[in-house]
């Protein structure tokens, strides 16, 4: 049996990329899962591989309503909910200067508002369950601005303080939530934004000139590990917690030249 069995989860953009990821680990530590998405055949495929395990349910994460349907059909399905994963996000990239009030606010709506509708209607299943896992998909922008990305910093420096409000509203429940800041998403989340750009082939050519301390580049896989464990109750003491995936890039400024007493460049 897999450290996850008999726990029943809901991800959110799980048709693809990161979502995908996560839901699969989950399902294979024992877990079964409710994939949320807009991406129909793409999600229902994911569902149908997993088996008997998962459904897919097409949801709109911004609208109240959904959310209703998608736990109430989690539980009618699989049982009571044990965790929820706020995964689905959008990524907007343009200067500020030429970032619309529209390009903003559509950025905030799905990364911020989909997040805290998600966190708010779980927490009457999960507390009527005896408590349980939350795990919102941040990023490590939402530590660190990146030039072009006013509406996602914004975003997910949202996403880390409503996770943090939460752990200390929903703690005394036995509900835990934490939060996972990726230093970077699945490829497909870029290619619409970068026309002809081969994002794989880039990111690769970057992780040769630059890479984190940790010697590569982040993958979806790194996060879905990490879910895994934050669903499990392995992580039973874990809460308001940032679990940053950057490599080691954030633990300090990286130094450019020689470290004396090393013949090692950096």
């Amino acid at each position: 049996m897999g450290r996850l069995s008999g726990k029943v989860s809901i991800v959110t953009g799980a048709a693809r990329g990161t979502g995908e990821a996560i839901a699969r680990r989950l399902v294979d530590e024992g877990a079964s899962v409710l994939l949320i998405d807009l991406l129909d055949d793409l999600g229902k495929t994911v569902a149908a591989d997993l088996g008997e395990a998962a459904r897919y349910l097409h949801a709109d994460i911004t609208d109240e309503e959904a959310w209703t349907t998608a736990i109430d059909l989690a539980e009618s399905s699989f049982g009571p909910l044990t965790t929820l994963v706020n995964n689905a996000a959008i990524l907007h990239i343009a200067p500020i200067e030429f970032t619309s009030a529209e390009d903003y606010l559509r950025v905030l709506r799905v990364n911020d508002l989909g997040t805290f509708l998600g966190v708010r209607s779980a927490i009457a299943p999960l507390r009527r369950n005896g408590g349980g896992s939350i795990v919102n998909i941040s990023s490590i922008d939402g530590h660190h601005a990146a030039p072009g990305t006013s509406a996602y910093c914004a975003s997910k420096f949202g996403v880390r303080g409503l996770t943090k409000v939460a752990a200390l509203e929903l703690g005394r429940y036995g509900i835990r939530v934490n939060c996972v800041n990726p230093a970077a998403g699945s490829d497909e989340m870029l290619e619409p934004l970068l026309p002809g750009v081969d994002v794989k082939a880039m990111r690769e050519a970057q992780e040769k000139h630059d890479p984190p301390p940790i010697g590569r580049r982040g993958r979806v896989e790194d996060v879905a590990a990490t879910v895994a464990f934050l669903a499990s109750d392995d992580s039973a003491f874990y809460t308001g917690a940032d679990f940053d995936l950057d490599g080691g890039t954030s633990a300090g400024m990286k130094i450019h030249g020689e470290i004396p007493g090393t013949p090692h460049s950096v």
